[in-house]
């Protein structure tokens, strides 16, 4: 698999073995962020090697000893994590010190140590603070969440004289994300502004309408339409299906795909 050039939205670092992507934004020092990848794990084909998903099939076992190596890595405790059953809707839940999966598709604290984490494989991870690093969420959105104005909720859960800063992850580029008409019809039900991220596909071979969509522009458009300027929002120039080497994509790989997390916390 070929190495694909670093893009400009984060730095891999390598932390006690494992690769780990971190954002370039401005977030205050107390706030702390990264994205794994599919490297430094223990899981096996298809899923090699740091699948953290527990309902693709990879072993159980395997799996959270991944997750055990994952918290080693960014030296917190794995029962820090706030782990969700990811439903493709607008729950928000907050986080807890606990094992058990929440079943929400966000995740917010203002508590030190306790780490929001969303798993993805080409669905957009977006992770939010406040300019006081007072506060932090991790929100995981596919077109679906996004039709349904979840990163807008996210960001409202902001108190409204703050700045929010908001970083997007690794997802689908817009050259591989083919979508039908009706996921476009359902965006532009919601804003007309949404036309943006759309554009006819010319490779399809259905007879029916075919749309190239971009998840990062759908993104920012939502954020702008509920205050968040574009000045605000970083990240957004990785595409998990063409970058085998670093990400999973269930797009590519199909139902057996691995999951990446993305982390964000409080330092104590």
């Amino acid at each position: 698999m070929a190495t694909k050039k670093e893009p400009q939205c984060f730095s891999l670092v390598d932390k006690k073995a494992v690769p780990l992507l971190e954002p370039h934004w401005p977030a205050p020092l107390n706030v702390k962020a990264c994205v794994s990848t599919r490297m430094g794990g223990k899981s096996v084909f298809p899923f090699d090697s740091m699948n953290l998903a527990l309902h693709v099939e990879d072993d159980p076992a395997t799996v959270e000893l991944n997750r055990e190596i994952l918290a080693n890595a960014i030296g917190q405790k794995l029962t820090d994590f706030q782990w969700l059953e990811q439903v493709h809707g607008t729950k928000i839940v907050a986080a807890k010190h606990a094992q058990n999966a929440e079943r929400a598709d966000g995740v917010w604290t203002s508590a030190p140590g306790l780490v929001c984490a969303v798993m993805t494989a080409d669905c957009l991870p977006v992770l939010l603070c406040n300019a006081k690093g007072t506060k932090v969420m991790a929100v995981h959105a596919g077109w679906r969440g996004l039709a349904a104005d979840i990163v807008a909720k996210a960001a409202q859960m902001f108190d409204s004289s703050e700045e929010v800063l908001a970083w997007m992850g690794p997802a689908i580029g817009p050259q591989h994300f083919e979508v039908g008409a009706e996921v476009r019809e359902a965006f532009l039900a919601m804003n007309a502004t949404y036309d943006q991220a759309f554009f006819a596909a010319t490779t399809s071979a259905s007879s029916k309408k075919k749309y190239f969509a971009d998840i990062y522009q759908l993104c920012r458009t939502q954020l702008a339409l509920v205050g968040v300027a574009g000045t605000q929002v970083y990240g957004g120039e990785a595409c998990t299906y063409s970058d085998q080497t670093n990400f999973y994509s269930y797009r590519r790989d199909g139902k057996r795909s691995g999951r990446m997390a993305s982390l964000i916390w409080l330092a104590p």
